[in-house]
């Protein structure tokens, strides 16, 4: 059995209960202890499964997560810092293949290595997406429960607003109807004033025909400008891991959590088709293993399950058990381009960013009082990405937020422990460059309301022509970390298509998927809120099947 730090057999014995729930250092610990259900990965999805499962006390969980604990990591804790997260130990570190489109470039996929998976290391940014997209998950999957207005009651119980941390007046700034104020993960308004704020909301009201302010993008109604909301409260992140796994949940005697432990594959057990063990355990969950590892490693612990494309397994040498050929196709992200305007200000993160002493005063400062520019996201202005050697910048993102390019997760070998193949296939389709293209151009309108006269020095780029914007598009273009869609859900008896739309595997007993890789098509929206809401509606699906 092969695990990252040690290499063991495992037995989790079913027939007596957990005395006492435990974060658990060692595999020994887990010896002659039973277990329900085994998660795997301790992010989004997997959290609120552990969570949601284990409030009834009869029901015992086994969280796995190949990374570590969260607890006392400082970049974690503090938005602003989000930056120093990116490639660093708390981070798969995966790389995508070559992307034809933009010039063969190799683009960083981060992706969290850690309790709470990337909800502990992302950009924190709270949106949904419109009622369109659940609208149409329902309508592609046949279930009427993936609907907007059937979906509200999973928003509300995973949302608790919370005043931003400086407690300015709001009003105006959200609608209070649309959210959910008694759930578990944090979310606020910015907590320190920014520079910007006044000239971006004075240029809606000029050019409010093109750019027309939005009191609460996640009504349901996405269009627009507003102001951001993220999942952060009294000026510190709150991710699955401080929420869901938070101590007072944690400590419950029927969940026992298990950091630095990778699952490398699935086993079926004795009975054809049924999977309910992982590979670290000879006896596995009496009842369901669900998997929550992530767009890009769900179907790579499938596929070396032997769970995916018969001819492609083959080829490798991997013995085949399913043949599912939806497993790794259908990957979506999101290109982006962060462009940066040369500004007339030293009010901007570079200022920060250059000065290695600026950066502890005001890192002392969110330590000593809970204050100062880092309690925001990068998003608002704090410390972002790394800066350019000179002068300030405001950085004005064009990004296609619901792609129509199709890309794929393959294996690399037959090696569970090497990286999977992550070809994004990124700009395949002429819409999605279309979009940036004309993203940009609708930046540069806004960017010329009189409300940024004398702070727009110049523009990032001076291409005008399709031709020179394609070509800047090559040199700059990312991905926003978002990947979705790699097990997708479809209707009931499709032949198409991973999981059904209660997210079990089609075909197969025990084995569940919850995450960003069942989403049939892309909500328009950043991806932690939409997993939240998969994952809290999951969580009743479970409880229904085991009526438990």
């Amino acid at each position: 059995m092969i695990l990252p730090f040690s290499c063991v057999t495992l037995a989790l014995v079913v027939g007596i209960h957990f005395v006492e729930a435990v974060v658990i250092s060692t595999l020994g610990d887990l010896v002659d202890q039973p277990v329900d259900f085994i998660v795997v990965g301790a992010g989004a999805g997997g959290s609120v499964i552990a969570n949601r499962l284990t409030e009834n006390l009869d029901v015992s969980v086994l969280l796995i997560e190949a990374g570590g604990s969260n607890e006392g990591v400082l970049d974690v804790a503090v938005p602003g810092l989000e930056s120093f997260l990116i490639n660093s130990a708390w981070d798969w570190n995966f790389t995508s293949t070559p992307q034809n489109a933009i010039n063969n470039r190799t683009l960083t996929v981060s992706r969290g290595f850690i309790l709470g998976g990337t909800t502990s290391i992302n950009q924190m940014v709270y949106t949904r997406g419109s009622s369109e997209d659940y609208d149409r998950w329902a309508n592609l999957t046949d279930d009427e429960g993936w609907s907007w207005d059937n979906l509200q009651k999973y928003i509300r119980k995973n949302e608790r607003f919370t005043p931003p941390v400086d407690h300015h007046n709001t009003t105006g700034q959200f609608d209070p109807s649309v959210h959910g104020f008694d759930g578990i993960v944090s979310v606020s308004l910015q907590g320190f004033p920014n520079g910007i704020d006044n000239r971006t909301i004075e240029a809606t009201r000029e050019l409010s025909a093109e750019f027309p302010y939005n009191l609460d993008m996640n009504s349901g109604f996405q269009l627009g400008i507003g102001w951001v909301q993220a999942t952060i409260g009294d000026g510190t992140r709150s991710s699955s891991a401080t929420s869901y796994l938070a101590p007072s949940f944690i400590s419950r005697p029927n969940l026992h959590v298990l950091p630095n432990t990778r699952v490398l594959r699935i086993l079926e057990t004795e009975q054809s088709g049924s999977f309910r063990m992982v590979e670290l355990t000879q006896d596995g969950a009496s009842k369901e293993v669900i998997i929550s590892a992530g767009t890009i490693m769900t179907p790579h612990i499938l596929m070396h399950s032997g769970i995916g494309d018969f001819e492609e397994l083959e080829s490798l040498g991997i013995k085949m058990i399913h043949h599912l050929p939806s497993v790794g196709k259908n990957l979506t992200e999101q290109p982006i381009v962060r462009n940066k305007w040369l500004v007339n200000s030293t009010a901007t993160l570079e200022t920060i960013a250059r000065n290695d002493t600026l950066l502890a005063e005001v890192t002392e400062e969110w330590e000593r009082r809970g204050m100062g520019p880092l309690v925001d996201p990068p998003s608002n202005g704090a410390l972002s990405h790394p800066a350019p050697a000179t002068g300030n910048f405001l950085t004005f993102s064009t990004a296609v937020s619901a792609p129509t390019s199709r890309g794929t997760i393959s294996l690399n070998s037959s090696d569970p422990l090497e990286y999977p193949l992550i070809n994004f296939n990124l700009f395949s389709s002429t819409f999605d460059r279309f979009v940036v293209r004309e993203a940009y151009r609708m930046t540069k309108k806004f960017l010329a309301a009189k409300s940024w006269d004398g702070y727009i020095l110049a523009p990032p780029t001076n291409a005008t022509t399709d031709e020179e914007l394609d070509e800047y598009i090559n040199e700059n273009a990312a991905t926003e970390n978002h990947p979705v869609g790699t097990a997708a859900m479809s209707p009931k008896g499709a032949t198409y298509g991973v999981v059904d739309p209660d997210l079990r595997i089609k075909g197969l007993a025990g084995l569940r998927i919850v995450d960003a890789s069942v989403f049939p098509r892309f909500p328009a929206a950043h991806t932690q809120v939409p997993v939240y809401i998969v994952a809290e509606r999951a969580a009743d699906l479970i409880k229904e099947t085991w009526r438990i």
